[in-house]
């Protein structure tokens, strides 16, 4: 099975970045990086379609009321801004809201939050379930949100997702996603995601699902032991969830967490150039208790670094790679027809 190969742009090349990793471990800066993000030049609002504040200075107190606004099926983008402040809302993004942009005042203090979680009841006495927990649901294609935080704010009790992602083309930069157990789910089996200087946090499954997602010099933040991801990938689908140059952390114990297990039998995970902490076990990888998805699941790092990447301790079954086709692993390869940055 062919992986895409590291990009030749310099602005992508990871290995450039690789002693500025390893400085990073040197100065043991792991936990200061918590729930941090990229700095960003402060968003202008001049250019906003619609701005939602809770105090009444914008076109909106709600986020729901904005994208209700949106006309169906446009094709030119658009923005909304959105002012600092907690937006408690249940948000859904319908699949007629196309190239919808978030634009937050700050990734700190906007932030778009509920408390839903699996086993809470409806009205008619069932158990919402997982997909049902979810804070926001984007079904519209061509989503884009930077300098927002995602929060599922249930806490610690079960499945409660912050994120679901059904549409096509949609895209995180600066954003935070906050919560514990199923915190982002990459929902849709034929959705394409890029997540660029973001931050997610979790403890088990935290980032799950079918979806192609790239995650670029991301943090992944490990609240207690568990699992970072649960990718269930189609046998069709060439990619899964792939880490480039990312740094994971947390307040897990050490050797208490897992880089990955199969959510299905085909899942897809890659590592590329990321610098792991001591919280990764070292076996790095974990079948789900089935035997069988040994043979199926393609879980594989290439050129990790630090003390949690210990490549000689890593199971059987997993993949090391020693060398990458150049070619291979642009985000054209990934992505297909659809270029992020435009």
């Amino acid at each position: 099975m062919l992986f895409p190969a590291l990009p030749a742009n310099p602005e992508t090349c990871y290995l450039a970045n690789m002693k500025i990793i390893a400085v990073l471990f040197a100065a043991n800066l792991f936990a200061s990086t918590a729930g941090q993000t990229q700095a960003t030049p402060a968003p202008d609002s001049a250019n906003a379609d619609f701005i939602v504040a809770s105090d009444g200075s914008g076109h909106y107190r709600t986020v729901q009321e904005a994208i209700d606004a949106v006309p169906p099926l446009r094709k030119n983008r658009t923005r909304i801004f959105i002012k600092n402040g907690v937006y408690k809302e249940k948000l859904i993004l319908p699949a007629s809201a196309t190239n919808v942009s978030f634009i937050g005042e700050s990734v700190e203090q906007t932030i778009l939050t509920y408390d839903d979680y699996a086993s809470r009841k409806n009205r008619f006495g069932e158990e919402i379930g997982t997909s049902g927990s979810s804070s926001f649901f984007i079904f519209g294609e061509g989503f884009e949100a930077q300098n927002i935080t995602f929060e599922n704010s249930a806490g610690p009790v079960g499945q409660a997702v912050a994120v679901r992602i059904d549409g096509d083309r949609v895209k995180f930069e600066n954003c935070r996603f906050l919560g514990f157990q199923d915190t982002l789910y990459p929902h849709g089996k034929n959705s394409r995601q890029y997540y660029k200087n973001c931050y997610i946090e979790g403890t088990v499954d935290f980032i799950f699902g079918w979806s192609t997602a790239v995650f670029d010099s991301c943090t992944i933040f490990c609240k207690s032991a568990g699992y970072i991801t649960a990718a269930s990938t189609d046998m069709q689908t060439t990619h899964g969830f792939i880490f480039r140059n990312c740094t994971v952390t947390g307040t897990a114990p050490l050797h208490s967490v897992y880089l990955g297990r199969p959510w299905r039998p085909f899942a897809k995970v890659v590592y590329l150039h990321c610098a792991f902490g001591e919280i990764i076990r070292p076996e790095g990888w974990h079948n789900w208790g089935k035997y069988e998805n040994e043979k199926t699941a393609w879980f594989a790092e290439y050129q990790c670094s630090g003390p949690g990447s210990q490549s000689d301790k890593r199971v059987e079954w997993a993949h090391q790679l020693s060398e990458v086709d150049p070619e291979q692993f642009s985000l054209p390869a990934i992505l297909g027809d659809w270029d992020p940055a435009e």
